[in-house]
């Protein structure tokens, strides 16, 4: 099976005097990769040059600031607001291009979505309203100063030109600058930039406009867009569609996105959402105006992308957190390796959990290794290496392959009959099904080390690890759920006939909860992650139900798509939040609470005790006492700290430090 399985996905696409090799489009993400006065790093060229030797068709480079420093957004930003910028974007676009890859870039300004507290002033907008609910309040722009923006927009494309850019694209969605003039929700203004939609759309024309007389009739311009802000009173497709019009004539491609800041889980897809489900509005772009479109939105399988294609709904397939977890997405799909493929689970924890929720560099909770990607198996150990690896749960797994595919003898041994840990599980709830898509790439890859022998039904014994004579041993047992001693808790948690069940218990019944739970009152302990993966899935079953927990608010571990998600979720359901309550007494019929130093009583149909998870490592305590200067070992994932999947696959991929500690690896690049 090779490319011409998809022969719409890997057919060229010329737009003026751009020609792009395939269909496949890297999204313009932010990764706070750049230098701290604006320039691209060492480390961002190698992260973008992995997805251009990959085989993606075009890279958009994620925004770039046209005015510094009103325009910032997040905590670093690549910067195209001077010509000292030019020389690095220069190498940037020489090494793309000698991968074949053609190249874009993203010219942005926040506006409201800047913090005062980054740029050091008020942030500017086109009114008083701020991007997202709490944030602060903007003031809006003067005629004068959206004039100079407007130069500031064309000046960035000039430069990106000079740098050897292929295209420009211009954001005039996601809750910035331009979106805030665009959409009714921001933009109040009663002169010339406000009220109709041929006045909200001046600003972006105007830029539109200038950027044209700087970069000639030849150079695309691109535009990208929130089709359907969905929130209430913003813009709908049919408004945008409108709008739209004004600026047609201006641009080359659309790329039709969606969402503003109080919608994010629209913008930024949540799990559950269905692969491509956005491209009916990239379809309704397209039949207006006749010109190419992108269109993007959990496209993992590369039959979505063809059939996207196939109908016409797009000309152009955007990839975003798809080629953050795979930068060889397009040439596996194209040579037929679709096994080979390491999907995005759609969990947005590494990217937008680490960039937007901490301000942190860009990270993959299924590819540990964002950066250089797989380089690491070009090394080869010195010298026999045997390792075991106790536990097949992705930590484990991870460390069995890396180590395997760097030339050490391995053996996994794992005590149930199947591969996976506790992913096998979570993937029985609906809305975690994409989890599975990494468990399966996992256990593929391991069935293809010849050096690598998976032991199921076999415990990590000390009798087991002695026969396979260990260099190094790895424990990746996993964690059991946290069960304090809490009045009644143990005694009625798990129990034949009781309703009262920790997330295991619950998963391996979850085909016996009914469809139609209305009226069923379900009490839920714990207002973590795992909670509110328990209060989703009834509450969408029209139960009623009550979180409690002791901080002072819920899901303080979880992304900020998933926060907003889950918000809107619990005010659609009406879930009862009990924050800052505490677990007193658990019962068949009802839970024991105490909050704001009363007690009280919920009577429930079900409970569920989400009380966190600790770490389960019975045997490393004997395998320490016996192999102790024997053979080196590790304590791994959750047996190490109970955590997300993205902390025990990136301990598990730091086995090549141990490798390199112990001389068995010579390399500055593990």
């Amino acid at each position: 099976m090779k490319g011409s399985t998809y022969p719409a996905l890997f057919s060229p696409l010329k737009i003026k005097n751009l020609t792009i090799k395939n269909r496949t489009v890297m999204m313009p993400m932010g990764t706070n990769f750049a230098c701290v006065d604006g320039s691209i790093s060492r480390e961002h060229m190698r992260y973008y040059i992995q997805r251009a030797k990959g085989g993606t068709g075009l890279i958009i480079v994620e925004n770039v600031n046209v005015s510094f420093p009103v325009g910032s957004n997040g905590t670093t930003q690549l910067r195209m607001d001077q010509d000292r910028f030019i020389p690095r974007f220069f190498e940037l676009c020489e090494a793309l291009h000698a991968e074949g890859c053609s190249v874009s870039v993203q010219l942005n300004h926040a506006g409201a979505s800047a913090r005062s507290s980054r740029i050091g002033v008020q942030p500017v907008s086109a009114s008083n309203h701020p991007s997202k609910r709490g944030s602060e309040i903007p003031r809006p722009l003067t005629a004068e100063e959206i004039h100079g923006i407007v130069k500031d927009f064309g000046a960035a494309a000039k430069r990106a030109q000079n740098a050897g850019f292929d295209s420009v694209e211009i954001h005039a969605g996601h809750s910035y600058l331009l979106s805030q003039f665009l959409s009714p929700t921001t933009n109040d203004r009663t002169d010339q930039y406000g009220g109709s939609a041929e006045n909200r759309a001046r600003f972006l024309c105007e830029v539109a406009q200038e950027v044209r007389s700087q970069v000639g009739p030849k150079f695309p311009i691109m535009l990208r867009l929130s089709a359907d802000e969905f929130v209430s009173g913003g813009n709908t497709l049919e408004d945008t569609l409108e709008y739209l019009k004004y600026v047609a004539d201006l641009v080359d491609v659309f790329n039709v996105s969606c969402g503003l800041n109080d919608s994010l889980e629209y913008q930024i897809d949540s799990c559950f959402r269905p692969d491509g489900w956005r491209s009916y509005m990239a379809r309704a772009v397209r039949e207006r105006f006749g010109k190419p479109v992108i269109t993007m939105g959990n496209i993992r399988d590369p039959q979505v992308a063809e059939s996207i294609l196939e109908r016409k709904d797009a000309d152009l397939i955007g990839l975003g957190r798809a080629l953050i977890a795979d930068p060889e997405w397009a040439w596996k799909a194209q040579n037929g390796q679709l096994e080979e493929i390491r999907k995005c689970i759609s969990c947005n924890i590494g990217c937008a959990g680490n960039r937007i929720g901490k301000n942190r560099p860009l990270r993959c909770t299924v590819n540990p290794s964002v950066i250089d990607g797989e380089a690491y198996k070009n090394l080869k150990v010195i010298r026999p290496c045997t390792v075991v690896v106790i536990g097949g749960g992705t930590a484990g797994l991870e460390a069995a392959c890396t180590a395997a595919e760097v030339g050490c003898t391995v053996s996994l041994l794992e005590q149930s009959d199947h591969l996976g840990g506790h992913t096998t599980d979570l993937i029985r709830l609906p809305d975690k099904a994409r989890m599975g898509d990494f468990t399966k790439y996992l256990v593929h890859r391991a069935s293809k080390l010849e050096n690598l022998t998976v032991l199921l039904n076999t415990p990590g014994s000390v009798d087991k690890i002695r026969e396979l004579k260990p260099d190094i041993i790895v424990n990746a047992t996993g964690s059991v759920p946290v069960l304090p001693n809490i009045p009644g808790l143990r005694d009625v948690t798990d129990q034949e006939g009781s309703p009262v069940r920790t997330v295991f218990s619950m998963i391996s019944h979850v085909d016996s909860y009914p469809s139609d739970m209305t009226g069923k009152k379900v009490v839920v302990a714990g207002g973590g992650a795992v909670g509110l993966d328990m209060m989703e899935f009834f509450a969408t079953r029209g139960a009623e139900v009550t979180v409690i927990e002791l901080l002072p608010a819920l899901g303080n571990d979880l992304d900020p798509i998933t926060k907003v998600c889950d918000a809107n979720l619990m005010k659609k359901h009406k879930v009862r939040q009990l924050t800052g309550t505490r677990l007193l007494e658990v019962q068949k019929t009802q839970f024991l609470v105490e909050a704001d130093g009363k007690q009280v009583a919920l009577p429930l149909d079900y409970g569920f005790i989400c009380l966190g998870m600790r770490p389960f490592a019975p045997a490393l305590e004997e395998i320490n006492s016996e192999f102790a200067g024997a053979a080196e070992i590790l304590n791994i994932g959750d047996s190490l700290k109970a955590g997300q999947i993205i902390s025990g696959v990136r301990s598990g991929r730091n086995i090549l430090r141990t490798l390199r500690r112990f001389g068995f690896l010579i390399s500055d690049c593990v």
